[in-house]
């Protein structure tokens, strides 16, 4: 469900490229969340990085949204990036699984064309 991929990146550096690669795979990041910062600002210490980019790629949104308004609950797909053990991880849930929730199988190569796109998205972004 979840796809994982390491850079030796540091999230801020990886952040940028993953901004880089998204724009050349057209999509777009709608919103950036920081969420070390956000967690701060509401008094709760926490000391990971973690950034949150909301990407979208809006024709196929259309697609998805056309047949099943109830998928909104599920978009846009998210890219995290963050610290773990060390190691600067690039991540997403897999809108193919995501999509199986809503019972829309007709939407099945929507959603692998749109996992494809992000992985490799995600690829680009953590290549050195």
């Amino acid at each position: 469900m979840l796809i994982k991929i390491p850079t030796e990146k540091t999230v801020s550096t990886a952040a940028a490229a993953l901004q880089t690669a998204v724009q050349a795979n057209h999509f777009g990041v709608m919103q950036v969340h920081n969420l070390k910062e956000t967690m701060t600002k509401k008094g709760v210490e926490f000391a990971h990085e973690c950034l949150i980019f909301e990407v979208c790629q809006p024709h196929q949104a259309k697609k998805v949204l056309d047949e099943n308004m109830g998928v909104s609950t599920a978009l846009p797909c998210r890219i995290s990036i963050y610290e773990e053990g060390g190691t600067t991880m690039l991540a997403t849930l897999k809108p193919t699984i995501l999509l199986a929730m809503f019972n829309t199988p007709q939407l099945e190569g929507v959603a692998r064309e749109v996992e494809t796109t992000i992985v490799k998205i995600m690829k680009e972004a953590a290549a050195a």
